[in-house]
């Protein structure tokens, strides 16, 4: 996945081919815009009140994980993540990587976590895409933060819609029952669920509380970007 002659890396922005070394092109490097500022301390979407502590929405809704981070504002990004997933540019994986460990690294840590656990895909949408995005992310993250992944630890028995076509009550419906947890993950501590996008965090919700369900007690999230809607 690291670019070859035959396979010259791509810039995660434009796909024009780069100069050797790089993961992104020199016009493109300011595009992708990192959330900055006063976060919430739940999702870690960006607050305009430096006073407010929790975004709307997980003022409202009770999530299943102790906290979350994100790299990007998705609008920046998300013509990238569609690429990454859907139009086989699986090597864009090391960049949003390469960007969560410069940036992100000291919050990663301090959620002293056992094991990265990617969000599954429902078996007929990875046979269909031939890779799990979420996964490839796993496995960079890992090789910078020297955590274990354990692509097994949940599986995705429900095939759901794709959820940037429903709205924020449709999201949360349609990812309810969309998790099996098939092994035993007492073993493990703090869990750092890993993702491409957050928008209402009804997946890595649902996928938390399967998680807590199945005696586990600390769940986090790292996913490369989120939304800023509820």
């Amino acid at each position: 996945m690291t670019g070859s002659l035959l396979f010259p890396r791509r810039c995660p922005i434009c796909d024009e081919i780069l100069d050797k070394g790089k993961l992104i092109c020199d016009k493109c490097i300011r595009i992708p815009r990192r959330v900055t500022g006063e976060r919430c301390f739940k999702c870690s979407k960006h607050l305009d009140s430096p006073y407010a502590e929790y975004c709307p929405d997980c003022e409202k809704h009770k999530k299943s994980f102790l906290r979350g981070i994100a790299l990007y504002e998705y609008d920046s990004v998300k013509d990238s993540i569609n690429s990454f997933k859907n139009n086989s540019r699986p090597e864009y994986a090391v960049f949003y990587a390469d960007g969560i460990e410069r940036h992100l690294s000291d919050i990663i840590k301090s959620f002293n976590a056992d094991v990265l656990v990617p969000i599954p895909l429902h078996p007929s949408k990875l046979k269909k895409r031939g890779y799990n995005q979420s996964e490839l992310l796993a496995n960079e993250l890992s090789k910078r933060f020297g955590l274990p992944v354990d692509a097994h630890l949940l599986e995705r028995t429900k095939k759901t819609k794709e959820q940037k076509k429903l709205t924020g009550n449709e999201r949360l419906k349609n990812t309810v029952g969309a998790f099996h947890m098939p092994q035993n993950g007492v073993k493990y501590n703090n869990i750092i669920l890993v993702d491409d996008v957050y928008t209402t965090g009804a997946t890595l919700d649902e996928a938390s509380r399967t998680l807590i369900s199945g005696g586990l007690k600390n769940v986090y999230f790292v996913t490369v970007a989120i939304g800023s809607g509820s």
